[in-house]
């Protein structure tokens, strides 16, 4: 159960991993994406005594963004290009169909300017291309970022072999 408040850890568990907001709830999905078994053990939930919940619609909203959050980290993380790579070639090419269709009408001898759908036909592709290339950036940030700390650990590990 994500809201229990009572949970425990392993120390490797929590060692490294970056909590931030109100990501704490996800502590058992963060280990999960980390490749750690995560298990429920059944606990005694007494119902409240006194005064009433605090706890709003906001806290939903707010809940439902950081699984979101939770959820695009643990999947895209180290492969970002996945996800904007496929939602930009799914939206370029439903634009390309939009468009291919009103060439056809156009082709009919149909006047085609004056409908929207030519309107979203490009706006599909064009917002299709700016997700690839985001995808394609992410990337490049990725794979920069991985290089750096995968050097620093070398470096690390040196100075380690040093000092023992």
């Amino acid at each position: 159960d994500l809201n229990c408040g009572l949970k425990a850890y392993r120390a490797e568990v929590l060692h490294g991993l970056r909590i931030y907001g109100e990501l704490h709830r996800f502590i058992p999905v963060l280990a999960h994406y980390r490749g750690f078994r995560v298990a429920e053990v059944p606990v005694n939930h007494r119902p409240r005594e006194h005064g009433r919940s605090r706890y709003g619609m906001e806290r939903y909203v707010r809940g439902f963004l950081d699984l979101l959050t939770v959820t695009f980290m643990g999947r895209y993380r180290h492969r970002p290009l996945h996800l904007f790579g496929g939602l930009g070639l799914g939206l370029s090419l439903l634009g390309g169909v939009v468009l291919a269709y009103l060439t056809v009408l156009k082709l009919a001898g149909q006047a085609i300017g004056q409908r929207p759908l030519l309107t979203l036909g490009v706006l599909l592709v064009v917002v299709g291309i700016q997700l690839l290339s985001l995808g394609l950036l992410s990337e490049l940030i990725t794979s920069h970022h991985e290089e750096r700390t995968s050097t620093r650990r070398t470096q690390d590990l040196h100075v380690d072999e040093i000092l023992h």
